[in-house]
C-alpha cells in the first residue's frame, strides 16, 4: 500500500498529539489517586526502584544475583499486595495506575511488524479525506446520494434500454463494485460522456469509499497534473514539492485523472500521459480517467499506444442522458 508522504506526516502529527493528550489525562488521573492516598505514590516509587537497587548491589559486591532476585520477588509481592489493598479500599481496580495503550496491536506506536498499523491508517484516511474534500464534495457526493431520477426511463428508437437503466446497470453498479472491491485486484475505469452526466459525482463516491479503507487516493485535473510533470521536466521550480507531486500521481493506490482532453495537447503532454498510463499499468496500480471525449476521439487526440492501453486495460463506462445541472436549474 502506497502512502502520500505529506498526508502521512499530518496523520502522524495528529496521531502523536492524541497520544500525548491521552498520556496527560492518564497522568492527571494518577495524580488524583495519589492525592487521595499518598501511600500509593510511595509504593509505586519503591516498586520502580527495587529492581535496580538490589541488582546493582549484587553486581557491585560480585555475588550471585539470584538470591537478590528472590529477595526482590518477595519484596515486590509484598508491595504489590499493599498496592492492591489500598486501591480496593478506594473502590478502584488494581490496574488503574497502569497506562494501557489504546491500540493493543502496536502499543500506540503506529507501526506493527514494520508496517503501518490500522490505528495510524485511520488517521491517514481522515487526513486524506480532508485533502480530497478540497477538490471534491465528499460530504454530498456519495453512492447513497447518486440519484437515478435525473435519467430518463424512456427507451428511445434504436436503443435497447433507457438512459436510467443503462446508468444503473452498467455505470453505477460498475463504479460501486470497483469501490467496494478495491484492493482485491487492480482495475481501471474510463468514464466518458458529455458534461453534467454524473462523472464527477461517481468519481467522488469512489474516492470517498477507497480512501475510507485506508488506500492512498490522488484526485486531480489532467491539466494540473501535466503542468506538474512539465515543471519537473524543465526545472521551472526548485525544491522537492514538484517531485513529490509527480511521485504521488505515479505511486498512489488510486489515481483519478479528471477532465482529460481539456488541456492543450502537446508532444510533452502525450509523453506524460503515456508515462502515467503505462507506469501505473506495469505496477498494477488502479487508475480512473474521466473525460468528455469518446474513446474514438481520444484515439485521434493521443497516440495509438495510449489509446491501445486504455481500450485494452480499462473498463469503458459511457455516461448518457441530459445535463443534470441544466435539469436542476430548470426545476429551480
Amino acid at each position: 500500500m502506497a502512502y502520500d508522504g505529506r498526508i502521512m506526516h499530518r496523520a502522524m502529527q495528529r496521531f502523536e498529539e492524541d497520544r500525548q493528550a491521552r498520556e496527560a489525562r492518564f497522568q492527571e488521573r494518577r495524580e488524583t489517586v495519589f492525592r487521595r492516598q499518598p501511600r500509593l505514590r510511595e509504593v509505586e516509587a519503591e516498586l520502580r526502584s527495587t529492581m535496580s537497587r538490589i541488582i546493582a548491589d549484587a553486581l557491585r559486591r560480585g555475588t550471585d544475583p539470584r538470591p537478590a532476585v528472590e529477595r526482590l520477588r518477595d519484596e515486590n509481592l509484598g508491595l504489590q499486595a499493599e498496592k492492591r489493598a489500598l486501591l480496593a479500599g478506594m473502590g478502584l481496580p488494581e490496574d488503574c495506575l497502569e497506562e494501557q495503550p489504546q491500540c493493543p496491536l502496536c502499543g500506540d506506536t503506529g507501526y506493527r511488524n514494520g508496517q503501518v498499523c490500522r490505528c495510524l491508517r485511520k488517521y491517514y484516511a481522515e487526513e486524506q479525506t480532508r485533502e480530497l474534500s478540497r477538490m471534491l464534495d465528499l460530504g454530498n457526493q456519495s453512492f447513497d446520494t447518486f440519484s437515478l431520477d435525473w435519467y430518463s426511463d424512456r427507451v428511445t428508437d434504436g436503443q435497447r434500454r433507457s438512459a436510467r437503466s443503462h446508468m444503473e446497470e452498467r455505470v453505477y453498479n460498475s463504479c460501486a463494485e470497483f469501490a467496494h472491491g478495491f484492493g482485491r485486484r487492480p482495475q481501471n475505469l474510463l468514464l466518458f460522456g458529455a458534461p453534467g452526466l454524473g462523472k464527477t459525482h461517481l468519481s467522488a463516491a469512489i474516492a470517498r469509499e477507497v480512501s475510507r479503507k485506508g488506500f492512498s487516493v490522488v484526485y486531480d485535473t489532467a491539466a494540473h497534473v501535466f503542468g506538474r510533470f512539465e515543471t519537473q521536466k524543465f526545472g521551472r521550480e526548485e525544491g522537492d514539492e514538484v517531485s513529490s507531486d509527480v511521485g504521488r500521481v505515479l505511486n498512489a493506490d488510486l489515481l483519478i485523472l479528471d477532465d482529460l482532453g481539456t488541456e492543450m495537447t502537446t508532444a510533452f503532454v502525450q509523453s506524460a500521459l503515456y508515462q502515467i498510463v503505462n507506469t501505473r499499468l506495469m505496477e498494477k496500480r488502479s487508475t480512473i480517467i474521466s473525460t468528455n471525449l469518446s474513446p474514438e476521439k481520444l484515439a485521434q487526440r493521443y497516440t495509438p499506444q495510449i489509446a491501445s492501453r486504455i481500450e485494452g486495460e480499462y473498463q469503458l463506462l459511457p455516461f448518457v442522458g441530459e445535463d443534470i445541472r441544466k435539469l436542476k436549474k430548470q426545476r429551480d
